[in-house]
């Protein structure tokens, strides 16, 4: 994976650059890119990062048309898969729209927790409501659409899925997305008390295990694992 003609890159404004890429696996790669160069000190000072779907804003950037013309120019590697701790999600495999999506996706409802539990999920970005993250990592043959009308009111903890995406609804809000689970205690995603108050930024490996903590993979078979629940992962952030 390159730079070149797989971006586009512009200035936004006096002092921002607005870098867009072609999917959500090049987005990850060159936001990863940016943190790694700006850890290492060879890029230009930003004060603001800010990933989306397709593209990655450099906000606070003293020349943005020098700096299109130096990311043009990068190499950029793929995102390393297994790479960094995962917070893991417990979550109950028991929403409303369960049954939909199994039959989207030819199994059973009691497979639905197995398949979506298999995968390990990055966050690619945040938006809609404080601290929910849009998370990359579910195969393409496990992509559902949207429902067709969107619920008035989608209660936090939501365990939910939309094309690409899946997510957890960190607070109740309306929503379109098809929801598969809850999550018992969604209070660790969005914690304003917390010097980091969202528990999913963009980069995060996540796992979804169920909610007494074994996680399933295709065979159903419990997996332990080191990796840090979203209770344990909220209270790491806060110092504890």
């Amino acid at each position: 994976m390159t730079g070149g003609g797989s971006l586009s890159a512009r200035p936004a404004g006096r002092h921002a650059l607005l870098v867009e890429l072609p999917d959500a696996e090049h987005t990850a790669a060159f936001h990863a890119e940016v943190l790694r160069r700006r850890a290492a000190g060879t890029l230009p000072p930003v004060t603001e990062v800010v990933p989306g779907a397709r593209t990655v804003l450099l906000d606070g950037v003293a020349d943005p048309r020098e700096l299109a013309r130096r990311v043009a120019g990068w190499q950029v590697p793929p995102v390393a898969d297994g790479t960094g701790d995962a917070v893991e999600i417990p979550v109950r495999y028991d929403g409303p729209d369960l049954a939909d999506v199994a039959a989207l996706w030819g199994v059973a409802p009691d497979e639905v927790g197995a398949r979506h539990s298999a995968h390990t999920y990055r966050v690619a970005f945040c938006g809609f409501a404080p601290g929910f993250g849009y998370l990359t990592g579910l195969p393409p043959r496990l992509h559902v659409p949207r429902r067709s009308t969107p619920r008035t009111r989608v209660p936090a903890g939501a365990v939910a899925l939309a094309g690409p995406y899946s997510a957890v609804y960190p607070r109740a809000t309306p929503g379109g997305w098809q929801l598969i689970g809850t999550m018992p205690d969604p209070h660790p995603l969005w914690d304003p008390a917390r010097e980091r108050a969202a528990l999913l930024t963009p980069g995060t490996r996540v796992r979804f295990v169920t909610a007494d903590g074994a996680r399933t993979g295709s065979t159903g078979r419990a997996d332990t694992g080191t990796d840090r629940t979203a209770a344990a992962g909220a209270g790491q952030e806060a110092g504890a």
